[in-house]
């Protein structure tokens, strides 16, 4: 029974890897000096273009779905600074291998180095190196694409405010940008209008934004690392996000920025060496928790009717001001028993439960008053404050309002970002 049985193991197996490599297309080489545009009127949906190293014309337009274009190291797309070096118009389409450069230079016209059609859902856009685009990648409607492992160098010769994000969403639910090293041009990654995205263990450098986010929710932006920019991480009308375990170092002026966004977590980041590690506008129902806030002006600025925010179990480390709040309600930053840390509270602990024995405050009476009239600082040293600040400080009671932490911790948390730092 079994010798009967061989003949159609056999056939059937032949016919599955027949039926693979028929999946699978054709591989169509592409030499050099030969017509790439030439080449994709020949291929069949699901072919492979295989690019010899050298230089091709760009401006493809790829609207047969399954369609992958490769290429050996060295294989070059160049735009000719003419609109899309590259337009994705079909489903299931991969771009691997390849250096994408030159695209036109018309803000209004989306000018890509790849330009991916809402009709583009599922494209692959990996291990490329791409440089000197207007927009390196525009994802403008479609579903689940990704972008992984790309090296990504933006315009340089162009002021920062003409030229566009190095990734662009828009709209393109399900969407991933993983693992790529972007730098120069405008904003690492800016979304709009979007949804379930995911922007995760990526480096960005020498950008204005690293990570931009405009009406874009429910999406995780986690394990990336930003550094020398003017602002890390900017949620901005944005709601239920997650942002963890990133790290924003030498960013300028902000490294982690809520603006309108709401009912987000923020867990496990490390802030380091910016104006204000992290600045919180008018930004509800939020988590923060676990973060690392080191070496800032200000460890937090927060201001503008930002409620029943969560913010517990972070550490405010050597900030030269640990927290500004700008209002008098007042606010206690512990939950559950368990406040946050401050490397400049002198508390105590004698019953040893990691709890200090007293409150801390960050801010008096004299901070509201510098911040409302900042020409009041010439009066800092005057006997009169610290007269203001002896009887704060005998009583209580005459407290402005402001931040109290009930339940300082008095051990620092370690967010996995920290062993990322730069020395």
């Amino acid at each position: 029974m079994s010798r009967s049985r061989l003949p159609l193991k056999a056939a059937l197996f032949a016919a599955a890897v027949l039926a693979t490599a028929e999946a699978r297309g054709t591989v169509i080489p592409v030499g050099e000096g030969e017509s790439v545009i030439e080449a994709l009127s020949r291929a069949a949906p699901g072919d492979t273009l295989h690019l010899a190293k050298g230089n091709f014309k760009g401006g493809l337009v790829i609207d047969k779905p399954g369609l992958t274009i490769e290429g050996e190291a060295g294989a070059t797309l160049d735009g000719d600074e003419t609109g899309n070096v590259i337009t994705i118009d079909a489903p299931d389409v991969t771009i691997r291998g390849l250096t994408i450069r030159r695209s036109g230079l018309s803000l209004i016209g989306k000018n890509s180095g790849i330009f991916v059609d809402r009709t583009g859902d599922r494209a692959r856009i990996e291990d490329n190196h791409l440089v000197d685009n207007l927009i390196t990648i525009y994802l403008d409607g479609p579903h689940d694409a990704i972008v992984r492992h790309n090296q990504i160098y933006g315009l340089q010769r162009l002021r920062r405010t003409e030229r566009g994000p190095a990734v662009s969403l828009w709209n393109t639910p399900g969407s991933a940008i993983v693992d790529n090293d972007i730098r120069y041009g405008r904003d690492g990654v800016f979304s709009v209008t979007s949804n379930h995205n995911l922007i995760r263990g990526n480096s960005f450098h020498d950008l204005r934004f690293a990570v931009h986010f405009m009406y874009t929710n429910d999406s995780e932006v986690a394990q990336n690392v930003s550094v020398g920019n003017e602002v890390g991480y900017a949620m901005m009308y944005s709601d239920r996000l997650v942002v963890r375990d990133n790290l924003s170092d030498h960013d300028r002026d902000h490294s982690l920025l809520f603006n309108y966004a709401n009912m987000s977590r923020i867990e496990n980041n490390v802030a380091r060496a910016s104006d204000k590690c992290v600045f919180i506008y008018n930004a509800s129902k939020n988590v923060l928790s676990g973060n690392w806030f080191e070496n800032c002006a200000i460890g937090v600025h927060f201001t503008a009717g930002s409620e029943r925010n969560e913010i517990t179990d972070n550490a405010f480390v050597n900030n030269r001001r640990q927290v500004m709040y700008v209002g008098t309600r007042l606010l206690d930053w512990s939950s559950h028993g368990r406040g946050n840390f401050y490397s400049d509270n002198p508390a105590f602990d004698l019953d040893g439960d990691g709890i200090a024995d007293t409150a801390y405050r960050p801010n008096d009476l004299v901070d509201q008053v510098i911040w409302r009239a900042p020409a009041a600082k010439i009066l800092l040293n005057s006997p009169a404050l610290q007269v203001v600040r002896w009887a704060q400080a005998q009583f209580p009671a005459i407290h402005p309002g402001g931040v109290i932490d009930s339940a300082p911790l008095m051990k620092p948390p370690h967010p996995s970002a920290l062993d990322r730092m730069i020395p």
